[in-house]
Order: structure tokens, then sequence, then C-alpha cells
């Protein structure tokens, strides 16, 4: 196996097909696909179902992916010691988390590790999934519910290992004297929205808006009631301005996500989400 091979393979199985992967590599697809037939031929193995829906990991390629991007990050680090270059971790974000949650975060990291370069991209959700998967990022920070990722609804790229790090409350909010308004929703791919999916039925009325500092405010104006995370309530329970209505609501977890044999490249990363 060479390393090349099996960064092209990691790419592959992350963005689903040769020609997203080769984008990601600013590569010639055909040079992808080279890396990867090559790859397969050294192993003696088939590591992906060519479908036309794109490249569908077989049971070999998923046992390789979990150690892939382990060894990958191994030769990092013996290049590191070598050369002396500071090690770079590039972590994602879901905005209003990156605004909210990743402030703490990278302050223990930098009183940990003062000598690591943490870089942070803002995405959404179905982004910052097939980057980890594809290792553009090395972990990304997202709200999910359940016992295993994309629990919520969403559906992840195989092979995610999680880290819960705190519990998100959710509360049904509206200004004083609204509490028979309409649902005020964000988009359906955001993580409210699917909470808000599970707990309330079709045919209570929604309007949706684009953001959770929208919906904020149009409840704080009496245009809804809004169903939204402790992170995002600010002063506006304490003063009056809004006020906490009966929901069966569930809780969302906080859930860091890398892909599975990434541990020990991310311990320091771990060690600060989870302290």
């Amino acid at each position: 196996m060479e390393l090349r091979q099996l960064r092209g393979f990691v790419a592959v199985a992350g963005a689903g097909t040769v020609t997203a992967a080769a984008n990601v590599l600013g590569l010639a697809p055909a040079s992808v696909s080279e890396q990867v037939r090559r790859l397969e031929h050294g192993l003696g193995v088939t590591l992906f179902e060519r479908t036309p829906q794109g490249m569908r990991l077989t049971a070999q390629g998923t046992a390789l992916l979990s150690r892939a991007q382990g060894l990958l990050d191994h030769a990092d680090e013996v290049r590191r010691a070598v050369t002396g270059e500071q090690r770079r971790v590039t972590l994602g974000a879901l905005e209003t988390l990156a605004a909210t949650r990743l402030p703490g975060v990278l302050r223990r990291l930098s009183e940990r590790r003062p000598d690591l370069d943490v870089d942070v991209r803002t995405l959404q959700r179905r982004e910052l999934l097939a980057e980890v998967a594809d290792g553009t990022l090395d972990a990304a920070l997202l709200l999910d519910a359940g016992a295993r990722v994309g629990a919520l609804g969403f559906t992840p790229p195989p092979d995610l290992a999680f880290l819960d790090v705190d519990e998100v409350a959710l509360s049904l909010v509206a200004a004083p004297g609204c509490a028979d308004s309409p649902l005020l929703v964000t988009t359906p791919e955001c993580s409210i929205r699917m909470a808000v999916e599970q707990t309330f039925g079709a045919d209570v009325p929604r309007r949706e808006l684009t953001s959770l500092s929208t919906a904020r405010e149009w409840a704080r104006q009496g245009l809804g009631r809004s169903l939204l995370p402790d992170f995002a309530l600010g002063s506006d329970v304490e003063s009056g301005a809004l006020v906490r209505l009966d929901s069966d609501a569930p809780s969302l977890a906080l859930r860091l996500v890398w892909l599975r044999g990434r541990e020990q490249s991310l311990r320091d990363v771990l060690y600060a989400m989870s302290a």
C-alpha cells in the first residue's frame, strides 16, 4: 500500500464518487481511479461496488476505512517529528455552535497544547459530515439525538465515531399571551427543525424562517412560538420577553464526530471537548 493510494481511497469513500474525491484532492478523476485500482490489486480484494449512484464500500472496504485514516495520521506524525512542522487540526461546526460552544473548547486546547494550530470551518451538517468522511475535517461538532449518529433524522456517512460532550435543552417559547400562535420553524435540514418534526404533529401550523436568530426575534415580537436551544435564548426568559410553554421536546446531544480509527491523532481535541 502507498500513502497516496490510501488518500485516494479515503477521499472516494467519503465523497461517494471518484469525481468528487478528485475535486477534494486536486487531482484528475483518472488519477484517483487508478490509485483505487492499484490499491485493490495490491490487496487482492474489491474495496468498492461501482454503481450508477456512485462508489459503495464493500465489507473489505469498510474494514480498511476504519484503519486507513489512522495510517495516514501516523505518517503525518512521523513527518512532523522529522521536519519540526507544527501540527494543524481542522474542526468543523454548525455556525450557531461555532459562535456559542467552540470558544471554550479552543481555549482549553490552547492551554493544553499551545503548539497546536487549530483551524475552524463553519458549514451545514451535510457538508460537515462529508468533509469528516473524506478527511478534509479532522472532526465536527453538531447536534444530534439518540445512541447513534443520525438518530435525529439525517443520514451520516459510514464508520463515524462520536463523543457526546454536553446536553442541549430545547424550550418552546413565545411572547406573553401568544401561546396559541403558529410554530416558527427553521429550514428542514436544521437539527432544531428535525426535533420539531419529532415533537409536533403535522396538523400544527408552521411558518418557516431562515435561522434561529430570526425565529427568536419573531417570537419576541409575538408572531409565533418557537422551539429554541438554551444557547439561543439569551436573557429573554429572565427578562420576561419570552415565556416557556409546556412541551415534550427532547434534549439534543452536542456531539463531536470523527472518522473511526483517528482517536490517537485526535486525543488532545477529545480531551478538550470532554473537559
